[in-house]
């Protein structure tokens, strides 16, 4: 936000330096985070003097050319090769000296040097109007007064205003520090903290009067939920012409190209008081009649900005009796404005719903002056006020008279709000005490109205305008940041307490997960709990209506909470490949939020997404995809981690899910994880298979807890291994090569592992050969030879009794 100190000066009377008042303005809580130079005209003239032209003859190598001879004040007349029109001999006109600085149209510097221009000296330039940021005009030169000295500095004769602009970078919850008087009066509080007592002056509207009302319009505010203070007035007779200085020079001086008197009235009491404004023809309003409504979704509507809009049913508009003109706090269209032809005018002020406004300026992708302070909630109080104040200024650069009533539409006011604070809790808030009478004096300096002071506490109204402020807390914030937050003092102790909390804590399960995944590989990702409703359609599984909705929504985009944080990720993962980054280990922590027809319900998880290859490239390592295989194993890795054993597996029956597994536990699923279906991927443009882990993070918590751990010694004596190498039927699996191993020995049969498969040439038709081997092992003593040979004998019986198995 833009602040023109010479603009501030106007509510409060102050010699400060800039420096000085943009350290309080920080102090207050509106951080200046920079102070500009200002000059009406940019490099303030330096350089340029009144010439007198002595002579002007044609230039002897060019027709368009002059060679004059001009007086500067130095005594020696100088030559300056010209090429105007209109220049000639006895002219007083503004001389460039050499080494002069002047600036273009963009802004851009280029100096004055002496040069021959073909073949004759130049010592200086004769300026037009445009070339100086005096004017627009090309024509020719300027023509100065006769009365004039030559060598008189151009600056002594044109009013230049220089100026210091603050940056302010305003926090979104300031809706009222949104103008040039809002922030003089948080100056106004933090100078009487600092005993300077400095008068607030407002802009006088007493001037203002009814001329007649031969110009009436009918207003009907037809949706008062969306608009609930309406104000209008006409003006008629006025002339629509280039603004005075003064006006363009504010307007410049925070960034804003001056338009028209009308346009640049509305922008400087946008800027002056916080209050928008739009100002329509009064000969386009069909009927002499405004209707503040909404209508039909698909109306056509074109903007100011020459685009054709296609306008929602909730997009509050104002129309005639026959048309849109404008969108409400956002917009104005394009048959409606002030052109240079526009001798009446209908002058709108407003408050509209902050939320109204927000959702059309995001639905249609516009972001005005208007709509910033609208979405943030402007003073309800200030809408007439703004309106005559801007009538007056209209009147004073465009003449005109006011050719109705005042049409002030406000049905139910919008109240102050209500608040207590309790001392002995402001002080332990503020961490120290602050005199009642301090708290007073800031409370006051606020516009904060003391309606009762006890020994307890303070009972106040808060002005409305102030809808940050409707806690005791957000007392305690005002208080604080006028008295001066640097002058709370740091308690030389610290005292702090050792919290005892579980080692099944939520976050600290997390931390185990997270380094184990980051030890693999794995990069954590956290993203938006806010998604696009568009993903809900994607999976069977999610439906519109279970979407948690936002009442109001940054974007479309971003409208409902996630039902599942697979989208979010693939989102990630669309934007890394997209930049060349293919090979990904992804996992987050989040959270998935539902509004089921029983209630809304938020759910944990931990997700894990594979893509690409699964190792980096490397020299004696081939790269290889990451397979349904790597996820299967890592799945496994956590839940081992974590002590969870003994799940049931079953085929995933998820939607999102082209093939995949997952973990029960007492009918409980523990995890889901498989290949993401083809169609999701599409949606994000990704061709690469996506493997996608899904944990109930809920229910891992709830049985981690569960577990019991039991501790046994390492055993002392060794194991050994045997290996088989079967002939088998091609429909044996290993898994009941595995569990029939275990049914012969139970006690010393440790593990059962597969080495090798075989299926080729110089077998038999249908059959294929495993390789197994059985590590066996006592733990109260050393196994010998004829023990073991036994226990594999017993296998190979079982194998060929059981399976038809031979050895090879």
């Amino acid at each position: 936000m833009q602040i023109s100190y010479n603009w501030l000066k106007q509510f409060i009377n102050i010699d400060w330096k800039a420096e000085k008042t943009g350290n309080l303005l920080t102090d207050l809580g509106l951080e200046v985070e920079g102070i500009n130079a200002f000059q009406s005209v940019k490099g303030g003239l330096q350089g340029i003097v009144v010439g007198h032209v002595l002579t002007c003859v044609k230039h002897p190598n060019a027709d368009r050319l002059k060679i004059t001879t001009v007086d500067i004040g130095t005594g020696e007349p100088i030559q300056i090769v010209c090429g105007a029109p209109n220049v000639d001999a006895g002219q007083k006109v503004p001389v460039a000296t050499v080494g002069t600085t002047l600036y273009d149209e963009k802004g851009e510097a280029w100096k004055i040097k002496k040069g021959k221009i073909r073949g004759e000296v130049s010592n200086g330039m004769i300026c037009a109007e445009d070339e100086l940021g005096l004017g627009k005009s090309h024509d020719g030169i300027l023509i100065l007064d006769q009365d004039l000295t030559p060598g008189t500095n151009l600056s002594e004769i044109y009013d230049i205003e220089d100026d210091e602009v603050f940056e302010i970078g305003l926090t979104p919850n300031r809706a009222d520090a949104m103008s040039h008087m809002g922030t003089a009066r948080d100056l106004r509080a933090g100078l009487i903290q600092m005993g300077v007592n400095s008068e607030f002056i407002t802009p006088s509207t007493s001037a203002f009067r009814i001329d007649n009302r031969t110009q009436k319009i009918s207003v009907q505010v037809l949706n008062q939920e969306r608009a609930p203070r309406y104000c209008g007035i006409t003006v008629s007779g006025i002339t629509v012409k280039e603004s005075p200085a003064w006006l363009q020079n504010r307007l410049k001086a925070i960034g804003l190209t001056p338009k028209n008197n009308i346009v640049d009235v509305t922008n400087y009491v946008l800027h002056e008081l916080g209050q928008p404004l739009h100002a329509f023809d009064l000969s386009k309003i069909s009927g002499k009649q405004i209707n503040v409504k909404t209508v039909e979704a698909g109306t056509k509507f074109t903007t100011l900005d020459g685009i054709e809009r296609e306008l929602h049913e909730e997009d509050l508009m104002i129309c005639d009796s026959e048309k849109p003109l404008c969108i409400a706090g956002v917009f104005g269209g394009e048959n409606s404005g002030v052109t240079e032809e526009t001798t009446g005018i209908f002058l709108e002020s407003a408050y509209f719903n902050p939320v109204s406004v927000r959702k059309s300026a995001k639905r249609h992708g516009l972001n005005t002056d208007a709509s910033f302070r609208f979405e943030r909630g402007i003073d309800p109080n200030l809408t007439e006020y703004a309106l005559i104040r801007a009538v007056l200024l209209i009147q004073e650069t465009g003449g005109g008279e006011v050719t109705s009533d005042v049409i002030d539409i406000y049905p139910k006011k919008i109240e102050d709000h209500q608040v207590f604070l309790n001392f002995e809790r402001a002080e332990k808030l503020i961490g120290e005490e602050i005199p009642k009478e301090t708290i007073k004096s800031i409370l006051s300096s606020l516009d904060i109205k003391i309606n009762n002071i006890t020994e307890s506490g303070i009972g106040m109204t808060i002005p409305a305008y102030r809808n940050d402020v409707t806690r005791e807390v957000d007392v305690v914030e005002e208080i604080l940041r006028v008295y001066g937050y640097n002058k709370i003092k740091f308690k030389a102790k610290l005292n702090a307490s050792i919290s005892k909390s579980s080692r099944f804590a939520d976050h600290k399960v997390q931390q185990v997960i997270g380094n184990l995944l980051a030890d693999q590989g794995f990069n954590e990702i956290l993203n938006n709990s806010l998604t696009n409703p568009e993903y809900a359609v994607l999976n069977d599984a999610f439906k519109a209506d279970y979407s948690v909705k936002m009442l109001n929504p940054l974007s479309t985009d971003l409208s409902v909470m996630r039902q599942s944080l697979l989208f979010s990720g693939l989102e990630v993962l669309a934007f890394n490949t997209n930049r060349r980054q293919p090979d990904l280990k992804l996992f987050e922590f989040g959270k998935s939020y539902h509004n089921f027809p029983g209630g809304r319900e938020e759910h944990k998880h931990l997700t894990v997404f594979l893509s690409g290859n699964n190792n980096a490239e490397s020299w004696n390592a081939p790269q290889k995809p990451a397979s349904f295989f790597n996820l299967k194993s890592t799945v496994e890795t956590v839940l081992s981690r974590l002590g969870i054993s003994d799940w049931s597996v079953k085929p995933v029956k998820n939607a999102q899910f082209s093939e995949g597994l997952s973990y029960t536990i007492n009918k409980k699923t523990v995890v889901e994880f498989g290949v993401v279906v083809k169609t999701i991927r599409n949606h994000f443009d990704l061709d690469q298979e996506i493997l996608f882990a899904d944990f109930n993070w809920d229910v891992v918590l709830e049985l981690i807890k569960q577990n019991k751990i039991s501790f046994k010694p390492i055993p002392k004596n060794p194991a050994v291994r045997r290996d088989f190498a079967l002939l088998l039927n091609k429909d044996v699996l290993f898994d009941d090569i595995y569990q029939e191993a275990h049914n012969v020995e139970k006690n010393l049969l440790k593990n059962v592992a597969l080495f090798d498969v075989y299926e080729g040439a110089n077998l038999p038709e249908g059959k294929k050969s495993y390789a197994v081997s059985f590590t066996l092992q006592d733990e109260n003593k050393t196994l010998t030879d004829k023990e073991i040979d036994k226990i594999m004998q017993k296998l190979q019986r079982r194998f060929e009794d059981r399976f038809e198995a031979t050895l090879r």
